[in-house]
């Protein structure tokens, strides 16, 4: 079991220091940088004490997603509910603000702000009238005033056309969705179907036809979309889909189970996300696990350095999500 005297040997300070430190003695004179060590050397050597950050308010929660959006896709419920566990851990007081209620709502004295969610150009000119001191999760919209913290959605595409040409697929398709500028309120490409199409042409393997798009990321999107491959393509489907999300794989799952379309000796089915159902559905999906806790703790972090050790240059942070093989490819 650590002790208080191995802390503060990792650490390279006193023992009177770790323990003024851990106790958030406000009389205290040491550099953030020294007191932030102590923070991670504690955890590092799991000493018993209950390390108490420094108590950080005024810190508000921007959810940029309407009811519905959350409740098609349980990828954005499940961060809502692990940022708000983690900030409970780093003593961030948060503030949740929802897009029905406006950016107009969110008070002038805020320290600082985490958000997911699709902003307006006039909306982030707001947030940088407010405060300096911001993070975006799952998206970057303001990189040269914002940090943020997301998957790296390009990298997963690029792998998952490599895995399929690595098991034999020429034939490959994409089913995804749109997302709603919210300064043209046009629909646009998603990362994904950008990337996909990209290095599917650099291969020479790009084919138009399977290529289904649609507004939203859910499972009835995906169901519809999948029917829609069969309608058109019939017998000349390809052989592997890369779907951009779980809620949009588990509806193709459904619609080709319905068809009788073999999975994956016919078709394999690719996902991202790794949600929960995935393991359990039929047949269990092959999927990118982005770790969810990993950013939100990043993102907290990221808030951190901002409002306390007052860093002033803009970080992004990109997190490679790991491939899960399951019985849904070949």
């Amino acid at each position: 079991m650590a002790t208080i005297k191995d802390v503060a040997k990792t650490a390279g300070c006193s023992i009177t220091t770790v323990s003024r430190v851990l106790n958030n003695d406000p009389k205290l004179s040491v550099s953030d940088e020294m007191r932030e060590k102590v923070y991670q050397v504690a955890d590092q050597l799991d000493y018993k004490k209950k390390v108490m950050r420094p108590l950080i308010k005024n810190i508000v929660f921007l959810y940029w997603l309407t009811d519905i959006e959350e409740l098609e896709d349980v990828y954005f419920k499940s961060m809502r509910l692990e940022l708000d566990k983690l900030a409970k851990k780093f003593n961030v007081e948060l503030t949740t603000y929802k897009i029905n209620e406006g950016i107009e709502r969110i008070p002038n004295d805020i320290e600082g702000f985490i958000a997911v969610g699709t902003f307006s150009n006039k909306e982030l000119v707001q947030l940088r009238e407010l405060t300096p001191n911001g993070v975006f999760i799952d998206a970057t919209p303001d990189p040269y005033h914002f940090d943020s913290v997301r998957p790296d959605l390009a990298q997963v595409t690029r792998r998952t056309v490599d895995f399929l040409v690595e098991k034999g697929h020429k034939e490959i398709g994409f089913i995804g969705g749109t997302f709603r500028n919210p300064n043209t309120h046009e629909d646009e490409m998603d990362i994904r179907e950008q990337t996909f199409r990209q290095y599917m042409a650099e291969k020479g393997l790009l084919n138009e036809d399977f290529i289904f798009c649609h507004r939203g990321f859910s499972v009835a999107n995906g169901y519809h979309l999948m029917n829609n491959a069969l309608e058109i393509l019939g017998d000349q489907l390809p052989t592997a889909f890369f779907t951009a999300a779980d809620p949009i794989a588990v509806g193709c799952l459904q619609a080709l189970n319905e068809a009788a379309i073999a999975i994956p000796n016919r078709v394999s089915i690719i996902g991202i996300n790794n949600i929960s159902v995935a393991k359990y559905i039929s047949p269990p999906l092959t999927t990118f696990d982005i770790d969810i806790h990993e950013m939100c703790k990043n993102a907290l972090e990221l808030l951190v350095e901002r409002v306390v050790e007052k860093r002033k240059i803009v970080k992004t942070l990109y997190l490679g999500p790991e491939m899960i093989i399951r019985k849904s490819t070949n």
